[in-house]
């Protein structure tokens, strides 16, 4: 037995640049193959603010932002079989995907050749209409594009590892961080500090290059062994030639060859990070070395749960600061100001 659509109060941007406001939307009634999910909480990731601010380019609005989601299953259609009602559920970047390209059957479906993946916010489904995202009270997702979060998680520190958790993750295993490795994470915000944590988990020696040492405390508790500050010229010098991979979560633009210059031969720089404007880069820096210039998004839906299947096994989610929905602007600015330790988190049932 379906339902018909739910009206659901959400918080959106209603224009480009615009202070986000409480509101309310539509959801699709529970069809065969969906389940409605009760959203407990949502993180605010660095990419909610530059397409709520248009920084990536042209975008739909209202926009209800929000990938970063875990809940609860409150509803599931005839056809579902992987999960039930009660059940602890997350839902990141994206809701669908044309499942019928290779990037899709081999479980790569962020890199979708069929049209693209359809983003959780943002984008429109296959029937035309824009989606919304986590910042609301309830989600209908397709089963195949909802994770399971693990009993040892907590939903609030779990909710940023749909984003955060599995954009680290995804790359450091691609290339294969582990013991004997050298891995040095740029940026140390909501990214960087998932990037650490799950680097030290994998076994890698890793390093933090961040602008200042403010947050070294923390990243040598999160499990960083060593931690510099790139506004030091020193560091860049005593550094050169060190690293197997190198992981840069920020999304300011970066001397890409100072960086390149701390890779050993055959290193991967690989960005996760996304600067709105294009950066400088003098190929000789990759030549020599034969160093690899990369760049990876999110993760498939296998591996997202792979990855919260560790997480939870090492006994850790992300580090956050838990806020009421009226917050949501403030938390913005604070985000763009480098003033949180690591993600905010709305408690969506303040919406």
């Amino acid at each position: 037995m379906t339902t018909g659509t739910t009206t659901v109060a959400a918080y959106a941007a209603p224009a480009a640049k615009a202070p986000l406001e409480r509101t309310t939307i539509e959801r699709r009634a529970v069809g065969e193959f969906d389940v409605l999910i009760d959203i407990k909480f949502a993180g605010i990731c660095h990419s909610d603010i530059h397409q709520a601010r248009e920084g990536w380019g042209e975008a739909i609005f209202p926009m209800v932002p929000g990938h970063e989601i875990a809940g609860v299953v409150s509803e599931v259609g005839p056809g579902v079989t992987k999960f039930a009602v009660g059940d602890r559920v997350g839902v990141g970047c994206m809701v669908d995907s044309c499942r019928e390209c290779d990037n899709c059957k081999a479980g790569l479906e962020q890199y979708c050749t069929g049209g693209g993946m359809t983003g959780t916010y943002n984008a429109l489904d296959k029937n035309g209409e824009p989606t919304y995202g986590g910042y609301s009270q309830k989600i209908v997702v397709d089963e195949n594009y909802v994770v399971r979060i693990p009993d040892g998680l907590a939903l609030d520190v779990a909710a940023p590892l749909l984003c955060a958790g599995i954009t680290t993750y995804s790359p450091l295993k691609h290339w294969n961080a582990g013991p004997g490795k050298k891995v040095a994470i740029v940026g140390m915000g909501g990214l960087g500090h998932m990037g650490v944590k799950i680097a030290h988990a994998l076994g890698a020696e890793v390093t933090v290059l961040s602008q200042s040492l403010r947050k070294k405390d923390d990243g040598l508790k999160l499990g960083a062994d060593h931690y510099y500050a790139t506004s030091d010229p020193e560091t860049f010098t005593k550094l050169a030639g060190t690293f197997d991979l190198i992981l840069s979560t920020v999304s300011a633009p970066l001397s890409l060859d100072a960086y390149l210059s701390l890779l050993k031969t055959d290193g991967a720089f690989v960005n996760v990070g996304a600067p709105e404007e294009p950066v400088a880069l003098n190929l000789f820096s990759v030549i020599g070395g034969r160093k690899t210039l990369a760049g990876s998004g999110i993760g498939g839906i296998q591996e997202t749960q792979e990855m919260l299947d560790f997480c939870a096994e090492h006994g850790f989610g992300a580090e956050i600061e838990l806020i009421g929905a009226t917050e949501i602007n403030e938390a913005y600015e604070r985000v763009l100001g480098s003033d949180v330790r690591y993600r905010f988190v709305i408690d969506t049932a303040t919406i």
